[in-house]
């Protein structure tokens, strides 16, 4: 009781409700599309994005924009048009362009922050940039309002062309034959990866990203065998995995982003029993 009366009395607090309403929308966009880039091999494209958003983070930082989003989210679309491009080039295959891309994203931002910051802590700004520290708990009503209106996008583009995806996810060589404009349809979820990853970006950090786009997936996919399924599991299981990290971080004074990956671990290894289970009975 005492825990749960704790909880009640930060939930009283707006920087809390900030970060749950925040997180819950970051979280489902994030499964969403998860189940689509797992299905089709495109799951480290999100890590190679967000060593890119990084990056960007620290021009924008070193050139003291008002509003990171100007120049983060153009560059992370930008960069995710580039890695699709080269992914169909057979010169510079798709693994070795996102390694390339993201490794040099990440030394340039580093870079540009030892170089040009005025802060006093770089180590601890860059720490809290790629882990996530304390980024969700310090969001502002306007980006509540930003991250509202990306995820209500990013939620509506699925739930559009949800068929389109469906079919160019399973197989794109026959969704080209039936008159599907498969690549139309990759460079769209190409580029609603990046903005996701830019959000995800205030939850768990840039290098943490990825595990919110891989583990509620693979996680539903221990459990259910259909496309459908599999999504709104991975949704479900998601925002509870969200909700529950921030909880326990904001409890035990533990960092926000690295919380919520080890609750996404823990339910994938739960899923993961409880699939072995049922197959075995």
């Amino acid at each position: 009781m005492s825990i749960l009366e704790e909880l009640r009395g930060y939930l009283s607090f707006s920087f809390v409700q900030y970060a749950l309403i925040a997180g819950v929308l970051i979280a489902l966009c994030s499964s969403l599309l998860g189940v689509t880039l797992v299905l089709k091999r495109f799951s480290v494209i999100g890590d190679g994005l967000s060593h890119v958003a990084f990056g960007a983070l620290a021009i924008a930082t070193v050139l003291r924009l008002n509003n990171n989003m100007v120049l983060v989210m153009p560059v992370t679309v930008v960069c995710a048009i580039i890695l699709l491009c080269a992914s169909q080039n057979a010169k510079i295959k798709g693994d070795a362009a996102i390694a390339m891309l993201s490794v040099s994203a990440l030394a340039i931002g580093y870079l540009v922050q030892n170089l040009f910051s005025a802060s006093a802590n770089i180590s601890g700004d860059v720490c809290s940039t790629l882990f996530g520290a304390t980024l969700i708990l310090t969001l502002s009503q306007t980006d509540v309002w930003i991250c509202t209106g990306m995820s209500v996008v990013v939620i509506a583009i699925f739930l559009l062309f949800y068929h389109k995806i469906f079919a160019v996810t399973f197989d794109e060589t026959f969704a080209a034959a039936t008159g599907i404009r498969a690549r139309a349809y990759n460079l769209l979820i190409a580029v609603v990866t990046a903005v996701i990853i830019v959000l995800a970006m205030n939850l768990v950090g840039s290098l943490l990203t990825s595990a919110l786009i891989i583990f509620p997936a693979l996680s539903a996919m221990r459990l259910f065998r259909s496309f459908r399924g599999v999504i709104l599991c991975a949704a479900v299981l998601s925002v509870v995995c969200a909700v529950i990290g921030i909880a326990i971080s904001i409890l035990a004074s533990t960092p926000v982003g690295a919380t919520i990956v080890a609750a996404d671990l823990a339910v994938f290894l739960l899923c993961c029993g409880a699939g072995a289970f049922v197959k075995r009975v």
